[in-house]
């Protein structure tokens, strides 16, 4: 059994990536002459980065494969201009290939998209083209909110939306929902944007009908769903008041959640509620939350270690940490057969 994590971020990429964004952002505040060229990064310092973490973390903890994409909360979508993001998207993106390409049996990857505020959502379909043809890029992170905590965006079901959904089912690929930093003063972004923004996209794929128009179309939503495994009766009770089919029929045929819940308590529920069909092992190391339990004396995300625990049988556990991401992930699965994996 291979023990894929669906949720990484390369957070430790090397100081002249993000000295290349402070040049992109001071060049956007005041345009003077050409815009700033991504910054010189070497493989030695590539490794570096990698294997003093997220590599040592993978080896320790058990795990295989690591699903991997750029820093989600310095995407910042909000920042800059149209160009600035779509420079920053092509820079991050290339980076997560070299380090695929330093570490193939490690890490295959997934890209950020240039989705600057109240730019129409086809205009990143060239960079997601850009990564799955020719990167070998498996998915995408989907920003429902690229104005960073103001919700300016129309809901995920509105047909703004289709063009883009439209090039994801051509390509079969799916979408993590995932957004970015916070601009907001009210919103935490990792302790309450994030929680946020998964409980949000769960409750518009309610209230549309998304899923009739796109029924291959696949998201994972993070951070173990945000809210909504522990408010299950009150989303069943939306949908049949919405005179929505079950929540199995309308909306858990094409979405997903993974296991980024830092505490035994909080997986046990999710496994609880959630078909396992519909769970994704993620760890999102070296991300979020990164010191240590004192009530455990183990880190927060080491999420290997609630799903070991769990009182679930041996298949169950097997699509959880494999099989799951290989059939939502397709791409992953053919690269990974390619590997004699």
């Amino acid at each position: 059994m291979l023990i894929i994590d669906c949720h990484g971020h390369y957070t430790t990429a090397p100081a002249p990536h993000q000295e290349f964004r402070e040049e992109q952002l001071a060049w956007a505040a005041s345009p003077t002459g050409a815009a700033p060229k991504p910054s010189l990064i070497s493989d030695d310092q590539i490794r570096e980065s990698i294997e003093g973490a997220q590599l040592k973390l993978q080896r320790e903890r058990g795990a295989d494969v690591t699903i991997f994409s750029p820093r989600a909360s310095a995407m910042a979508h909000h920042e800059g201009n149209e160009q600035v993001s779509r420079d920053w998207s092509r820079a991050c993106n290339d980076l997560i290939h070299r380090v695929v390409g330093l570490y193939p049996q490690n890490f295959v990857g997934v890209c950020q998209l240039p989705q600057f505020p109240g730019v129409p959502v086809q205009n990143s379909i060239a960079e997601l083209e850009r990564c799955i043809n020719e990167l070998g890029f498996i998915g995408c992170n989907l920003n429902p909110d690229p104005s960073g905590g103001h919700w300016t965006a129309p809901p995920l079901t509105d047909k703004h939306w289709y063009p883009f959904y439209e090039k994801m089912v051509e390509l079969d690929v799916p979408a993590m929902i995932h957004v970015s930093g916070s601009c907001n003063a009210c919103f935490h972004a990792t302790g309450a944007h994030y929680i946020n923004a998964d409980t949000t996209a769960f409750m518009q794929f309610i209230q549309g009908n998304l899923f009739k128009d796109f029924p291959t179309l696949r998201f994972i939503i993070p951070h173990g769903g945000g809210a909504v495994p522990y408010h299950w009766g009150r989303y069943r009770g939306l949908a049949d008041m919405l005179k929505k089919p079950n929540l199995r029929e309308h909306v858990m045929k094409n979405v997903f959640f993974d296991t980024c819940v830092y505490h035994q308590p909080g997986i046990d529920l999710l496994a609880r509620v959630i078909d396992v069909d519909n769970i994704l092992f993620g760890s999102e190391m070296v991300g979020a939350v990164r010191g240590i339990d004192p009530e455990t004396g183990f880190h927060f995300d080491d999420t290997k270690r609630y799903i070991d625990t769990l009182a679930m049988d041996a298949a169950s556990k097997h699509k959880i940490f494999e099989l799951n991401a290989r059939r939502v992930f397709p791409r992953l699965d053919a690269i990974l057969k390619g590997q004699g994996r």
